[in-house]
């Protein structure tokens, strides 16, 4: 596999950020909605709505890491939230996980003084709970996941 290198995507880079995406949407067996224009409109207009990094061997992208700042009243700062991670399967088992999220936590510690990190996980993969647990990753204690999109997302919007 040679050298793999780990950067920052620039906006030259979506359409390789878009196909490591895509890559991920397979392997979980998600619809994948976020093209190209889509990622460059959140990702580099006045307030970024995300940042990512890739796993580079040569022109080949080996693995990516999307990632948004939050930020805990519990804890007292901010953390960065993992959206997305994903290693290709020529790369899995090199460590490359490990550096992308290790890289991810540096820049958001440089970006906007990240203190944790958090993430979630499907239940259906239980290679990567195994991977993030070896991590040191564990559950949230007394905390679920819960999403608003869609319709019930316009709805309140419309509320303000």
């Amino acid at each position: 596999m040679g050298n793999v290198t780990i950067r920052p995507v620039e906006e030259a880079d979506l359409p390789m950020l878009d196909g490591a995406l895509r890559a991920l949407s397979d392997d979980l067996g998600n619809t994948h909605r976020a093209h190209v224009d889509a990622l460059r409109q959140a990702g580099f207009g006045p307030c970024p709505a995300f940042h990512a990094m890739l796993a580079l061997s040569g022109d080949t992208a080996r693995g990516a890491v999307m990632f948004s700042p939050v930020f805990s009243t519990v804890r007292g700062m901010p953390g960065l939230y993992v959206s997305d991670l994903w290693v290709s399967d020529a790369a899995r088992g090199s460590g490359i996980g490990r550096r992308l999220l290790a890289a991810a936590s540096a820049r958001a510690w440089a970006l906007w003084r990240a203190g944790y990190l958090r993430l979630d996980v499907y239940d259906s993969s239980p290679e990567a709970i195994e991977f993030y647990t070896k991590l040191g990753l564990a559950p949230m204690k007394g905390q679920r996941t819960l999403a608003l999109s869609g319709a019930g997302f316009d709805q309140l919007k419309g509320e303000a």
